[in-house]
């Protein structure tokens, strides 16, 4: 597995415990607003972040989107 899809699995698991979701839940919800590209596109700065400011990241990139979360 490469480092960017590590990366992306560590994002979707610490946004998962983050928001309280499920894993699919945080599946559905990346790809239906383009998180997964997000996160593709950012690597190089992402990964050298912690994952508060990750999570912090990923939540102004889906409320630019008007993303609704799960309930």
């Amino acid at each position: 597995m490469s480092r960017e899809a590590q990366f992306i699995v560590f994002c979707m698991e610490s946004y998962k415990t983050h928001k309280a979701l499920t894993g699919k839940q945080v599946f559905e919800l990346f790809e239906k607003y383009g998180v997964f590209e997000y996160i593709q596109d950012f690597f190089d700065v992402l990964h050298t972040t912690g994952y508060q400011y990750i999570n912090n990241d990923i939540d102004i990139y889906l409320q630019a989107r008007n993303a609704v979360l799960p309930a």
